[in-house]
């Protein structure tokens, strides 16, 4: 009888501290992500905890992993569809390999020209269609974050297309990055955010592709030599939660995590922009590398040399999808 009881206890404890809701402790959501505390996915993140926990009351604690100290890039989709963590916030890249291909859009080089034309797309009902897309696949989209617009940094010179030939660079695992750098004569060569610098210290890669603020708070700039402003690309993260986990959840913290998530996307968009700013002011400060501006007529042979990327992109996500995105960009400018 005494086991019985024992094992009873030890059963009742259990579920006890099982289950997205408990009495007797908070719900706990690991928020892992791969990038610096002080960029705008690292902030948006800390303060949607301090959001989160808020207007739950405590009835929720985030915990924030940065820095790919959880998981590295290759390994936080897999541990998220498994419930190892809850919520994250990957590079509209991460998704082509997981199957849903309609995400590399956002990879085509100068699809969108600007931040209005962005707001334009995921706030309205072409970004909120994209994220139903992650349903099938456990997962459940909530907010699009930005990071800001990328620039080719290396240790030659980028002004010419043909600057380009036989560069290795380091690529996020994407089909339209590994397209646009071939279709520049690069070797492109996919690998972790966290092993950029070390790659680029020992010449394992001779260039990436990044914004200011990742460039600045990993470094990147005290191994580069030049970097050249082209805005090419846009970098922008998708937030997402174990789909089973965000259903299990009761209504009302549901909506306070709704809520705080909201606000929390507004900050860190507020942010990015500033951050990138101020990182680029750093790198200028400190020297290490030479910044590049191109000419209008350089930007427009680059552009031109890119053109291949979309015919290639469009038999994977379908060129529907491109005309409605490039749709947007000219009912912007107009």
């Amino acid at each position: 009888m005494r086991t019985f009881a024992i094992a009873a206890s030890i059963a009742a404890l259990a579920l006890g501290l099982t289950g997205p809701a408990s009495a007797q402790s908070p719900i706990i959501i690991k928020f892992s992500h791969v990038v610096a505390t002080d960029t705008p996915k690292g902030k948006g993140a800390e303060k949607f905890k301090e959001l989160a926990e808020k207007y739950t009351g405590g009835k929720v604690k985030v915990e924030v992993y940065p820095n790919s100290t959880l998981y590295k890039d290759k390994e936080e989709l897999e541990a998220l569809q498994l419930g190892s963590v809850q919520m994250l916030a990957p590079s509209n890249s991460k998704f082509g390999p997981l199957g849903i291909r309609e995400f590399e859009v956002f990879d085509l080089p100068y699809i969108l020209p600007d931040l209005k034309t962005l707001r334009k797309v995921t706030e309205g009902p072409l970004g909120a269609r994209l994220l139903k897309l992650l349903d099938a696949k456990g997962i459940t989209g909530l907010a699009y974050w930005d990071n800001g617009f990328k620039q080719m940094s290396a240790n030659k010179k980028l002004v010419t297309p043909a600057d380009y030939q036989g560069v290795k660079f380091r690529i996020q695992s994407s089909r339209v990055l590994q397209a646009q750098f071939k279709a520049l004569g690069s070797l492109p060569q996919v690998m972790a955010f966290s092993e950029v610098y070390q790659a680029l210290q020992t010449g394992v890669v001779d260039g990436q592709e990044n914004t200011w603020s990742n460039i600045y708070t990993q470094k990147m700039h005290e191994v580069q030599k030049y970097i050249t402003e082209t805005n090419h690309g846009y970098i922008g993260y998708v937030v997402i939660v174990n789909k089973k986990f965000w259903d299990d959840l009761p209504a009302d913290i549901r909506d306070q995590l709704t809520k705080a998530m909201k606000e929390a996307t507004e900050f860190g968009n507020a942010q990015s922009q500033k951050e990138n700013d101020d990182a680029l002011a750093e790198i200028k400060k400190s020297g290490k590398s030479e910044i590049i501006k191109l000419t209008p007529e350089q930007n427009e042979a680059m552009r031109k040399a890119m053109e291949p990327v979309y015919k290639d992109a469009a038999s994977r996500v379908g060129q529907p999808l491109i005309d409605e995105f490039l749709k947007e960009s000219k009912s912007t400018t107009n």
